[in-house]
């Protein structure tokens, strides 16, 4: 089953801490100094999905499982990182093993928070961080073209990888980064043995003042969207610290305590979905007495591949799914009702699964 990763970054003090406080409800040291998370944080965060508790009361379920990302916390990267500057490049190495990177950046004044570089600009904030990922990619590539261009000379089939590496390194000294570059599937396998940080998604966070709620929208905020547009990257805006405090509250308090606010759901929750998005995941849902699931799966993936995220000896034996729509599950009632209706499809080996497909997998 696919679990999504995301590694929160951003300079020092930022909101990093506070946001993933607020993630996990876990208390992270959140501090008004820089390197005050030393060790990265990791924290499973359900992703809260309000077609669950319907089914599960329709099918009498003891228990109902979210689908869950993961948050890594990684220490505030400063200027000079790449060289070990800061807290250096273990911290590089911790967002190599993520999905997708969650860019916290800036977006208020505050004279009671320090800023590392003195002054409150996003733009630069954002590409001091994307300058020491491309640097930490170029040290790694260069140190795998030494090795590979000696084995290219006795192993003729290496050099397709050693091409595209030097195309790679030409791409970064040119200050891009290499998600904006065209590679084919063939380019795409030779290069998962290298975690390339600027191959991996951003998704800017833009930390806003709870003076911002509701629209949380300031100059700050605009610039950052006109900057990620611009690299085809996404923003949620969140105020990290009301994140906080809501994440502190019984969850029955958090509703209308949102809507005094005029908001209609949490930043978390935004944030989640958007992950989600930014990385093709969808989720199929289960339903029964033992339990009512979301399982997470990549756009596009047929119905073995599906039934493999519950368990590869369904994958294997596949014989045919039976699928819901999640609407007609409710319309009609549950999947009784569904049949009743013709509502209920035998779906082959062939099958694209949905978001919010209601599944029953029948198997050797």
């Amino acid at each position: 089953m696919a679990r999504l990763s995301c590694g929160i970054v951003g300079l020092p003090n930022v909101g990093k801490s506070t946001l993933f406080n607020a993630l996990t409800s876990n208390a992270a040291p959140a501090s008004n100094y820089p390197f005050c998370t030393i060790d990265p944080n990791i924290g499973i965060v359900e992703v809260f999905d309000s077609r669950l508790p319907v089914l599960s009361k329709m099918s009498g379920s003891n228990r109902i499982i979210y689908a869950a990302t993961e948050f890594v916390d990684i220490a505030g990267l400063v200027k000079g990182a790449s060289q070990g500057e800061g807290l250096g490049n273990k911290f590089l190495a911790n967002i190599r093993e993520c999905d997708a990177i969650v860019h916290v950046v800036r977006c208020f004044d505050s004279s009671d928070i320090i800023h590392v570089a003195g002054q409150v600009d996003p733009i630069e904030d954002i590409e001091v961080i994307n300058t020491e990922l491309a640097l930490a990619d170029l040290q790694m590539i260069e140190n795998s073209l030494g090795r590979l261009e000696k084995q290219a000379k006795l192993k003729k089939d290496l050099q397709p990888t050693v091409d595209l590496l030097i195309r790679i390194r030409t791409h970064l000294d040119a200050g891009k980064q290499v998600r904006s570059m065209e590679l084919t599937a063939e380019e795409q396998e030779l290069l998962k043995p290298y975690p390339l940080l600027t191959k991996k998604r951003i998704l800017y966070v833009a930390n806003v003042a709870e003076d911002d709620l509701p629209d949380m929208n300031n100059k700050h905020v605009q610039r950052v969207r006109e900057y990620a547009a611009a690299e085809g990257n996404l923003v949620v805006p969140i105020c990290a610290r009301l994140e906080e405090e809501i994440a502190q509250l019984p969850q029955e308090e958090r509703g209308p305590f949102l809507e005094s606010l005029g908001l209609k759901e949490t930043g978390l929750q935004r944030l989640a979905k958007t992950s989600f998005d930014i990385l093709g995941l969808i989720t199929f849902l289960t339903t029964g007495e033992i339990e009512t699931r979301a399982w997470t799966i990549h756009k596009g993936e047929t119905a073995p591949e599906a039934a493999g995220a519950i368990h590869t000896d369904i994958q294997k034996g596949f014989i045919r799914a039976e699928v819901v729509a999640f609407d007609d599950m409710v319309t009609y009632k549950g999947r009784v009702g569904a049949r009743e209706a013709g509502k209920v499809r035998a779906e082959g080996r062939d099958y694209i699964v949905k978001d919010g497909d209601v599944i029953l997998f029948m198997h050797n």
